[in-house]
């Protein structure tokens, strides 16, 4: 039996988010606005912890994920084609996402924890495509990361890790140890604080029904079905056309053969913790090579996350909805943009994209307490987007090798394999 198996019921963190949850709504209801000082500060201590890790975060994260790809020109040809297909899928998760979060503008005349009254902060406005690319090029790497200017930042370490693989081998293996430790020690300090989380969601759920009462929650209905109807459009639509124009696979076939990977993704919220799972299912049921698996799913584990892009984009644009802001086309832009390169840094960990989101909110400058009251709601109840958005992650990974092993010439991808159980 495994270890998530074997765990029982209440030491899971997400049913001691939704205990913590209900405990905050007694709370609040019970002591109302009274309670607000005592017990307000808990959630918005958690909401400073989760900031204070995203700068180091995505600097080792990012860093570490790119330069793993390593060096060499035969590598050079099968990760454009991966890089190709990652940015590609995830770019049409983020528009997806875009359409439908301002189709149906689940944030619209919605008062959470007060923040329809808040007073609107300056935006960042990009202006032209040229000043938007001027600001992603930072004139001072440490004054963005201080700043935080999260669009020049991740820009930067896109960058360096690029730089770091193309190095030769032995400076490129030091320089690759100390960013994957680096990386393992913020995800460890980032784990300890995901653990905090129950703690957190009740001194934040306690506060806001302490201000608003229950109204707060029937926004967030139509925003959990707006972020599920991207998901759903992008798993069952975007992903199998893409497999049908790019490999001329059926999808049918690729839906049944990764059938277990998505099971455990969804039920695990974890891509990384899948990944076993994910390489046996592709090799031995849909028939892809070694030397293309190996390759792409771990790439995939760490830079492909379209289930997070559009989660990030489409959360971004509830909230500026939710303080009454109508962002422009290019502060969406700027949005879309930042959204696609921070999927690339967002940890294959449960909620990870919880962290990441504050990136791209600090890319339009949308910041304060109701920004952070806002997030913390969205904190609540994220727990089974971030299975869906997981399985999405994962499958979109799969259909990836698919689609690559086709364009490298392998025969057999989603065919022989498709009646067949695990070779043995």
């Amino acid at each position: 039996m495994s270890a998530v198996a074997a765990q029982r019921w209440y030491g899971r963190l997400h049913w001691q988010v939704f205990i913590a949850m209900a405990l905050g709504i007694a709370a609040g209801a019970a002591g109302g606005a009274d309670i607000v000082p005592r017990v307000g500060w808990i959630g918005l201590l958690f909401v400073r912890l989760l900031k204070m890790v995203i700068v180091p975060l995505v600097l080792f994260s990012i860093i570490s994920g790119v330069a793993s790809v390593g060096g060499g020109r035969n590598l050079g040809r099968m990760f454009s084609k991966t890089l190709g297909y990652y940015i590609l899928s995830s770019l049409l998760a983020i528009l997806v996402g875009l359409v439908l979060v301002n189709v149906i503008r689940p944030g619209a005349g919605a008062n959470i924890a007060g923040a329809g009254g808040a007073t609107i902060p300056e935006l960042a406005e990009p202006g032209t495509p040229a000043d938007l690319l001027m600001r992603m090029v930072p004139e001072n790497v440490v004054h963005a990361a201080a700043k935080p200017d999260m669009l020049a930042l991740i820009f930067f370490c896109i960058l360096f890790g690029a730089a770091v693989a193309s190095l030769p081998e032995g400076p490129r293996e030091t320089l690759s140890r100390f960013f994957n430790a680096g990386f393992g020690a913020m995800m460890k300090m980032t784990g300890w604080i995901i653990r905090l989380a129950p703690i957190g969601v009740f001194g934040l759920i306690a506060r806001v029904v302490g201000l608003t009462g229950f109204d707060s929650f029937r926004a967030m209905a139509l925003y959990m079905l707006t972020i599920a109807s991207g998901l759903a459009v992008h798993l069952f639509i975007t992903l199998p056309l893409l497999l049908i124009v790019l490999g001329r696979i059926r999808p049918r076939i690729h839906f049944r053969n990764m059938l277990e990977p998505l099971t455990l993704a969804f039920s695990t919220s974890s891509s990384g913790a899948t990944l076993p799972v994910t390489l046996r299912a592709v090799e031995k049921k849909v028939g892809v090579s070694n030397r293309v698996s190996s390759f792409v799913l771990p790439m995939g584990a760490t830079v492909n996350m379209d289930g997070t892009a559009l989660y990030e984009c489409a959360g971004v644009l509830f909230i500026a909805q939710v303080l009454g802001i109508d962002l422009s086309l290019g502060q969406q832009l700027v949005v879309v943009i930042t959204a696609l390169l921070a999927s690339i840094g967002a940890a294959a960990v449960p909620s990870a994209g919880l962290v990441i989101i504050f990136l791209v909110l600090e890319s339009v400058n949308l910041r304060g307490p109701e920004v952070d009251a806002v997030v913390g709601i969205m904190l609540a109840i994220d727990r089974p987007l971030d299975m869906f958005r997981t399985s999405v992650n994962v499958f979109s990974d799969s259909c990836g090798a698919a689609i690559i092993a086709r364009s490298e010439g392998e025969e057999g991808v989603d065919k022989e394999q498709e009646k067949g159980g695990y070779d043995t």
